[in-house]
C-alpha cells in the first residue's frame, strides 16, 4: 500500500525517532509499504518519520546507481534501529533532494564514508562501513531519524532564500505526483 509522505513542516519530521522491539506490530507490512511508497515517488530512500511514524526505520534502494557502481545491482535494504558510529573520508558536496521537500535540490556537504550499526528485517545485528553514494543516501535518511532535514544543512544565506519555497510546501502549494500530507494546508 502506498502511504502518504509528510511534507516539510510536519512536526513528526522534527522528532528524534525511537528504537523499536522485534515484536513491533506490522513491521514487515510497514517496510514493504515504505518500499512501495518510495518507488511510486521515484525515491531511493524513505524514513519512517516521512510516513508519520517516529521510529528508527528507513529503507533504501540504490539499484538506480548500479550503472555507475555495479556493486549496487541488488542493493535494497531495511535499516532498523540504525545508529551511525563513525563518519570519515573526504567530504563531498553533492546535490540532494527529498520526498518531504519536493522540487527543491541543494548541494549538501557530507563525509564520504560511514560506519553504521543496525538490525535488518530479521533483527539480525549488522555493523557495516559504507562509502560513496550509499553512504550519502544512508546519512540523508538517518538524519530523518534525528529530526534533521537537508534544508537544515545548507548555508544560512541559501536557507533564507529557500524560506518562502519551504513555507509553500508546508501549505501544499507544490505540484507532486504522489500523495502528501501538508501541515499548513487549509
Amino acid at each position: 500500500m502506498i502511504l502518504p509522505v509528510y511534507a516539510y513542516g510536519s512536526p513528526v519530521l522534527r522528532k528524534v525517532a525511537t528504537d523499536i522491539a522485534k515484536d513491533y506490530k506490522g513491521l514487515s507490512e510497514l517496510t514493504e509499504n515504505m518500499f512501495e511508497t518510495m518507488k511510486a515517488a521515484d525515491g531511493v530512500g524513505l524514513a519512517a518519520p516521512q510516513v508519520g511514524l517516529p521510529i528508527r526505520i528507513f529503507v533504501m534502494d540504490a539499484r538506480a546507481y548500479a550503472e555507475n557502481d555495479p556493486s549496487l545491482v541488488n542493493f535494497r535494504k531495511v535499516f532498523i534501529n540504525a545508529h551511525i558510529l563513525e563518519r570519515g573520508g573526504e567530504e563531498e558536496l553533492i546535490e540532494e533532494g527529498c520526498l518531504s521537500v519536493p522540487n527543491i535540490h541543494e548541494d549538501i556537504l557530507r563525509p564520504g564514508k560511514i560506519r553504521i550499526k543496525y538490525v535488518d528485517e530479521n533483527f539480525t545485528p549488522v555493523d557495516e562501513w559504507y562509502e560513496g553514494m550509499v553512504a550519502r543516501i544512508i546519512q540523508h535518511e538517518y538524519d530523518h531519524l534525528d529530526g534533521i532535514m537537508f534544508p537544515d544543512l545548507v548555508n544560512p544565506l541559501k536557507k533564507t532564500l529557500l524560506r518562502s519555497k519551504l513555507r509553500d510546501i508546508s501549505k501544499g502549494k507544490v505540484a507532486v505526483k504522489y500523495k502528501m500530507i501538508f501541515p499548513l494546508k487549509k
